[in-house]
């Protein structure tokens, strides 16, 4: 029987365009491309990959389903894959100078999960930052897997300074005896004591896990202490300042511990992994390895450091006085102002941020007495100490009005956008 004609429904499916088959999602793409364009971004987690990392993000993997790791695979087909997934880990092991990395999780949280997964039972005790410290949701909130299925003890910081109480730390250790203690979290901006801490673990036969996302591309390239050799596991995402896709990655020294990581993640807490992610995985920690990734980093803490000592400057209260990662919490509260508030206003004049609580915060989490800034986007997008000078005058001209002039803040956020659009035509986004 001959073999049919390449039928025209199957053409169109494998050939039409977005804009000719979806009009609706290209047009809100585009959309969304323009805004981003037009604005400079100092979310926290917010970051740009590169054209090669998008291009083996949207490759033929993505159609490709695998379950189990490299060699030990639960389908047939794949050997490119395996390929792929050992560049990502090996990549990994190198830039974090460790002997296991797992590049399967889909995020940092279920990264996380599958520490948890690993070296823990239902009802075992954990000891973690508090979230209005600058701790993660995924460390213990209530309402989280990890708050839900575990007995979580959580430590704050020194009212005085804002830095970790690692003296209340080591208090609350040897009281509650916890088998894991977690370091690191989405809003505490200064340097971890890895050793002291891991000195506490040993005294009382815990666990260390550092959680090191929003500085994991300033460990990498070397411009912000190792949690290595101090911490049994490493956990982090793989976009903020590794500049890859959205994703998670665990890490290890310990073999051994390395095994049961594995098997945490699968079969533990995710089924198949996502191909085209690892795939992207690969590129991104592959370009990190290049010598230039590390003047990156270096601008990346440079210009946050920027940010916090304009603000100062403008009389805003940086929480710990400064930072030692990419991040920057502004305390609003002498100010009379609430997070939600200035976010809202930023967002209007081009600045996006995000609200977030600070230490000691009264309001609740979607109003927040604090800003959280970053500065890996528009570090990656080009700007540097003068442009971070600029910018930074910018965001205090706006929470300035706030304070000052609210009946006139629709009026300065304009004046604002319009500086903005400025310089951020002056640093483009690759087009994709």
């Amino acid at each position: 029987m001959p073999m049919r004609a390449f039928t025209e429904p199957v053409d169109a499916f494998f050939n039409a365009g977005l804009d000719r088959s979806d009009p609706g999602v290209q047009e809100a793409i585009s959309r969304e491309e323009g805004r981003q364009q037009r604005q400079l971004e100092l979310l926290a987690p917010k970051n740009y990959a590169s054209m090669a990392t998008r291009e083996a993000f949207r490759s033929i993997v993505s159609f490709t389903t695998i379950e189990g790791y490299p060699g030990k695979r639960f389908h047939a087909g794949m050997d490119n894959l395996d390929v792929i997934e050992n560049l990502a880990r090996d990549r990994a092991k190198e830039l974090f100078k460790c002997r296991y990395a797992n590049v399967q999780p889909h995020s940092g949280t279920q990264a996380n999960q599958a520490v948890f997964f690993a070296l823990l039972q239902p009802g075992d005790t954990v000891l973690s930052m508090s979230l209005d410290a600058g701790g993660h949701l995924s460390h213990g909130l209530r309402s989280n897997f990890s708050g839900r299925y575990f007995t979580v003890v959580s430590y704050g910081i020194d009212p005085q300074s804002g830095l970790i109480d690692y003296d209340q730390l080591t208090a609350l250790a040897r009281e509650h005896r916890p088998k894991l203690v977690v370091v690191g979290g989405s809003s505490y901006p200064r340097a971890v004591d890895f050793a002291r801490i891991r000195a506490v673990c040993d005294e009382i036969g815990a666990y260390l896990l550092a959680d090191i996302a929003h500085f994991a591309g300033l460990v990498a390239a070397g411009v912000h202490p190792s949690p290595f050799p101090h911490t049994h596991v490493v956990t982090s995402t793989t976009n903020k300042n590794l500049r890859g896709p959205r994703g998670g990655l665990i890490l290890t020294d310990d073999p051994d511990l390395g095994r049961r990581l594995d098997s945490a993640i699968f079969p533990g807490v995710q089924g198949g992994p996502l191909p085209e992610f690892i795939a992207a995985k690969a590129v991104a920690f592959g370009e990190a390895l290049r010598p230039d990734f590390r003047e990156y980093a270096e601008a990346v803490l440079a210009n946050a450091r920027r940010l916090g000592a304009v603000l100062a400057d403008r009389g805003y209260d940086i929480v710990t006085g400064g930072t030692d990662t990419p991040i920057v919490m502004v305390d609003l509260r002498r100010h009379g102002l609430t997070g939600n508030v200035a976010e809202r206003s930023l967002e209007n004049a081009g600045i996006p941020c995000n609200k977030n609580l600070v230490p000691g915060d009264p309001h609740k989490p979607s109003v927040t007495s604090g800003l959280r800034f970053g500065t890996s986007a528009v570090t990656t997008r080009g700007l540097r100490d003068a442009e971070l000078r600029v910018l930074a005058g910018l965001v205090a001209d706006v929470l300035d009005g706030l304070v000052n002039q609210p009946e006139h803040i629709a009026k300065i956020e304009t004046e604002v956008r319009t500086q903005v659009e400025e310089l951020a035509g002056r640093f483009p986004i690759h087009q994709h």
